[in-house]
């Protein structure tokens, strides 16, 4: 069986839960154990529409599939969302006799056949990761073929593309060493809706490596990382006015009633696993659940995870900066970001070293070399002043306890910031960048200097 990853969530967070169990099958007189998953997320009531899109560069160079995300309308609309183990390949009559053929022959060789009733783009996302993570938690070599009914062929080869073309840069596989036991691919290129996700063995150098990790995750506390976020937000969030619609750390989305919002409580989400897939997991279910909660019982959700890119040295970052990469890749993919706004932070943030280091990175901070144009354009005298010391100072309102995510609805993101919030922003090259939020940062830039380090 596969064990899954430390999974430690704070009281009533309705995310996923994964149980394992036996299923015995016998084949040519061998016996072969299964690990069965049930999923349980939260799924949007109404169908997900796909077509094709191009995803723009440095994200991918594929053609990924378009997907609309929208959010149920009461919690009525609710449904858990499972993956079964199929006792056999009994796939719908209509498929081509090639996909059956293809699930018999893994079937023979002692692969689990995982069926999963997901039909849009986050519950797909949420069973993919998550059984991802359970592979990748194993030392052993494992394999597990999902199949998707339900999702266009189209989105299973966008993702399975990118996830190639992500383990090809080495500047990424480099901090998401997890990454390299892992393959995922489309069932017989293509001959069904299926993905078959291989891990290879763990080896003794990459076991003794991992240690330092489980060491982490074995001292954690959930209690006292929620309480140190939260009382960050408290802190420097509010008390610095850092966000002038965030009142404390419990309600936010204070201040756009007039524009449609009404002000609600912050969820507060915790997996105490290191796994760069188990973090996507997590993430993906914090997504199935927003979507399924009105505005006014969940405004936006922190999801901590501290034992990603835990401390507060180079490597801790880099590690930090690679995860979260990967994690707004996946949603850019398929058009979440349309949906949602990610805030990342870290402990030790450097948007020096985030990558592309002078162009924007989803999730981050705006790159330092464009603070004192924004600041010039907000028309703040300071950034004639200011010093570098000072301007790296704006780093601090992402330096949270602990490396967390902090989801957005992009309805609330469009309400606080108007129509009006991207511009054109000339650079000290004199080169022009399309640019948004710079009142915001402007004035966090200012303030963060004022108080010094």
């Amino acid at each position: 069986t596969m064990p899954p990853p430390p999974r430690r969530r704070s009281p009533g967070a309705p995310v996923s839960h994964a149980a394992t169990s036996r299923h015995s099958s016998t084949s040519s007189g061998r016996s072969t154990i299964a690990s069965l998953f049930y999923l349980l997320a939260f799924a949007a009531a109404p169908a997900l529409a796909f077509s094709p899109a191009t995803v723009a560069p440095p994200m991918t160079t594929s053609v990924a599939p378009r997907s609309v995300l929208r959010p149920s309308p009461s919690r009525s609309d609710r449904r858990s969302l499972r993956l079964r183990l199929r006792d056999a390949p009994p796939v719908a009559s209509q498929d081509p006799p090639s996909f059956r053929a293809e699930l018999s022959k893994l079937e023979s060789e002692g692969v689990p056949l995982l069926g999963c009733d997901a039909d849009q783009v986050h519950t797909f996302c949420a069973a993919l990761w998550s059984t991802m993570s359970q592979l990748s938690y194993d030392d052993a070599a494992r394999r597990a073929c999902l199949i998707l009914e339900r999702i266009p062929i189209e989105a299973l080869h966008a993702f399975a593309n990118d996830f190639g073309m992500m383990k090809g840069q080495a500047r990424l596989t480099k901090e998401l060493n997890e990454l390299n036991r892992l393959t995922v691919g489309v069932v017989g290129k293509g001959a069904g809706p299926a993905l078959l996700i291989e891990s290879a063995e763990r080896t003794e150098d990459e076991k003794s490596a991992r240690i330092p990790l489980l060491t982490v995750e074995s001292h954690l506390h959930e209690d006292r990382c929620l309480a140190a976020v939260k009382s960050f937000v408290d802190r420097l969030v509010v008390g610095a006015d850092l966000c002038p619609y965030t009142r404390n750390s419990e309600i936010a989305a204070v201040g756009l009633e007039a524009r449609g919002v009404r002000p609600a409580p912050v969820a507060y989400r915790y997996s105490g696993s290191g796994d760069a897939c188990a973090a996507a997991s997590e993430f993906w279910n914090c997504v199935c659940e927003l979507l399924s909660v009105p505005e006014d019982e969940i405004s936006t959700t922190i999801l901590s995870l501290p034992a990603v890119g835990y401390g507060t040295d180079e490597r801790a970052h880099g590690r930090f900066a690679a995860v979260m990469e990967m994690i707004s890749r996946n949603l850019c993919l398929f058009r979440g970001d349309g949906v949602f706004g990610l805030v990342h932070f870290h402990p030790a943030y450097d948007r020096d070293g985030i990558v592309p280091k002078t162009k924007p990175a989803y999730g981050h901070l705006p790159p330092r070399s464009w603070l004192r144009p924004m600041m010039r354009r907000n028309g703040n005298a300071e950034a004639d002043t200011l010093t570098e010391e000072e301007l790296a100072l704006s780093d601090y309102q992402r330096r949270a306890p602990h490396t967390a995510i902090n989801v957005l609805r992009a309805s609330q993101l469009n309400a606080a910031t108007g129509g009006q919030s991207v511009v054109d922003l000339v650079l000290e090259d004199g080169t022009t960048e399309k640019a948004s939020g710079i009142t915001t940062y402007s004035r966090n830039a200012v303030r963060l200097a004022g108080a010094g380090r």
